[in-house]
């Protein structure tokens, strides 16, 4: 356990880990919340897929610009200025929701803009990481990243349900909690010491610089193969979001605000599973672990695709968390150790395509489950998963 949580004695580390518990449980509990909500507005899969496409779209076309963007300029400026954005988006959500003015383009367009602002602040504040923290114990910190993310994945889901659940909070309570969450980020960040841009960056233009990203990626051909699965397994893994809460109303006799149950299995599985796999995030062990981890993942989709009841898909969903968890972990961990730190910024922005690509095709996901039920639908998107893992894993180890 020590090992595990080495880079936490870095002190301004551990400031920006302990402040990005607030943001993160923000995150987590919007994508819950605007799920139910989404889906009670029109009991439709397609239309909760849409507004995870909003977020998705804007995640994609700016996402590399982020990643440049992160390598030019003050990695602490980003963050203040996402978090205030992301910040008033849920202040707004709520205002509508509590005045019974919300409707479907406000929850595409709230996204949009939530998916603009992740598009900077992710790379940004893992970048930062890599400053804050020395190169021993870098990929340490990025699998504690992640597992602070696991964790606001454990407690988001329950915040998030009951609050819904309960008449007199609801949605509305609900996010105006979000919003004082990240107020409390905003405040950490205060507490740190200013960043510094990358010594290659600003020696072209910011398309320049995005330009010189890919090329470096694309030049390294292990740390190609790792951007090309990690793409593929969020694509196909996480995009199963938006067939859950349909497959709850349609097929589990399950109202929607169970979701929230769903995503609390799932997230103690990946928080388990992160923090076991923490110490072997910088060892020649990751490469292995993460291959098994992936399959994991997906063979539990498919378990989860077909589970009779709810009470048995709750299984399926945790080994799904453990899979994705202990992948998602080491992954990062081991694109950092194959990664220039001078590019890291733009690397990692690489990485967060992965999650605007899931959100974009939650849409035509969530438009197929209405065409041929939510159970195919996840039993392909296991089966998917599980292959990719397997042709490509063998190709980053040779």
């Amino acid at each position: 356990m020590r090992s595990s949580f080495a880079a936490l004695s870095i002190r301004p580390f551990a400031i920006l880990w302990a402040g990005s518990l607030g943001s993160t449980t923000a995150f987590f509990m919007s994508t819950i919340v605007q799920a139910i909500v989404a889906f009670e507005l029109t009991g439709k899969n397609g239309d909760v897929g849409l507004v995870l496409l909003g977020s998705g779209v804007a995640s994609a076309v700016l996402g590399p610009v982020g990643g440049a963007i992160a390598d030019r300029l003050s990695k602490k400026t980003i963050n203040i200025v996402a978090s205030i954005v992301s910040m008033l988006v849920f202040l707004v959500t709520a205002i509508l929701i509590a005045t019974d003015s919300l409707q479907l383009h406000h929850l595409v367009l709230g996204a949009f803009v939530n998916g603009a602002s992740f598009a900077f602040v992710g790379p940004a504040r893992q970048a930062w990481v890599v400053e804050l923290v020395g190169v021993e114990l870098r990929a340490n910190a990025i699998a504690l990243n992640q597992v602070a993310l696991n964790a606001a994945r454990v407690w988001a889901p329950a915040i998030a349900g009951g609050m819904v659940a309960v008449a007199f909070i609801g949605p509305a309570g609900a996010y105006f909690t979000m919003t004082a969450l990240y107020l409390v980020a905003l405040v950490s960040l205060a507490w740190l010491p200013p960043s510094r841009p990358s010594p290659t960056a600003q020696r072209h233009s910011v398309l320049g610089d995005m330009v010189a990203g890919v090329l470096y990626a694309w030049s390294q051909p292990r740390l190609r193969w790792m951007l090309v699965l990690f793409f593929l397994m969020i694509l196909f893994g996480l995009s199963s979001t938006a067939v859950l809460p349909g497959l709850l109303e349609n097929e589990l006799n399950r109202d929607a605000d169970s979701f929230g149950y769903l995503q609390a299995a799932n997230a103690v599985g990946g928080l388990l599973a992160s923090l076991a796999v923490a110490s072997v995030a910088g060892s020649s062990r990751a490469l292995t672990v993460y291959s098994v981890s992936g399959v994991l993942g997906g063979l539990a989709l498919i378990l989860v695709g077909v589970a009779p009841t709810f009470t048995i898909v709750l299984l399926p969903m945790f080994l799904f968390g453990v899979g994705f968890g202990a992948f998602q972990t080491l992954n990062n961990a081991v694109i950092v150790t194959e990664s220039d730190p001078n590019y890291f910024g733009r690397i990692t922005s690489l990485t967060f395509l992965a999650f605007a690509g899931f959100l974009v095709a939650s849409y035509p996901v969530g438009l197929a489950a209405d065409a041929i039920g939510e159970r195919l639908t996840l039993v392909i998107l296991g089966a998917l998963t599980t292959a990719t893992v397997l042709l490509i894993a063998p190709l980053i180890a040779r």
